[in-house]
């Protein structure tokens, strides 16, 4: 069995389709791209986690066709949260297993047993600006309005962490692997309360999604930081072919 992973799928087949999201290049017919190469990596005893954004629709009306995509996907598929997954309620996650139960499992400030690896998940959250620039594209300055109202969701969300992190512990797991919508850091950050935490509970890794377009690759972490291996995985920069995690 293989864990895999990759975010924002960002699905639209009952939604006007975002201005945004790019209908050419890397982006044109993502979703039968992406569900053929999960036909040839996946298979049935294999686990495949989402990082959230899994569709534009506001309420499970116009989410039906984008969930019904993502269970007839193979293997066993883990759901975390997004920002822009306006479908899911924080406090009714319970009540979306329910509804997909031995279909789908939805994973928010809770893990999930992958083997003896506790897959811990939030959405997290970062403060993205706005940022001011020179003449050199150099960041001078920025919102700290709105870098406050940001701190106070990063608290939320670390906390969110923390719950499933101690829940894994005490249930005995001692590996971990993290996994955040957001990046765990912003461009003007090398530490963070996601990063904190993944080095107090020594996770393996930390995926995050999230950063799209070639412009926000490189907004956060990538390889080994402080014992723990980070990655993103959103579907553009992984070309929608899923990340083999284990």
């Amino acid at each position: 069995m293989s864990l895999y992973a990759i975010g924002d799928l960002h699905l639209h087949f009952q939604t006007e389709l975002k201005a945004h999201i790019q209908t050419k290049g890397v982006w044109k017919n993502h979703e039968e791209k992406f569900r053929k190469n999960c036909e040839k990596m996946i298979g049935p005893g294999d686990t495949l986690v989402l990082l959230g954004d899994h569709s534009w629709g506001k309420d499970f009306p116009e989410c039906d066709a984008d969930f019904q995509y993502i269970c007839d996907l193979p293997g066993r598929k883990i759901l975390t949260r997004g920002n822009h997954d306006m479908f899911w309620d924080v406090k009714k996650t319970q009540k979306l297993n329910e509804k997909f139960s031995g279909k789908l499992k939805f994973l928010q400030g809770d893990y999930l047993p992958y083997e003896d690896v506790a897959l811990v998940a939030t959405k997290g959250f970062t403060f993205e600006g706005p940022f001011y620039l020179n003449g050199r594209g150099q960041i001078t300055g920025w919102d700290e309005k709105a870098e406050e109202r940001a701190k106070k969701l990063v608290e939320r969300e670390a906390l969110r962490l923390l719950e499933g992190l101690e829940k894994a512990r005490k249930d005995g797991y001692r590996r971990i692997i993290i996994c955040l919508h957001y990046p765990p850091t912003n461009i003007l950050e090398r530490e963070s309360a996601f990063t904190n935490l993944a080095r107090e509970y020594g996770a393996e890794q930390l995926l995050y999604a999230h950063c799209h377009g070639e412009t926000r690759f490189y907004d956060s972490i990538m390889g080994e930081h402080r014992g723990t291996e980070y990655s993103l995985v959103s579907g553009d920069f992984l070309r929608w072919k899923p990340m083999k995690v284990l």
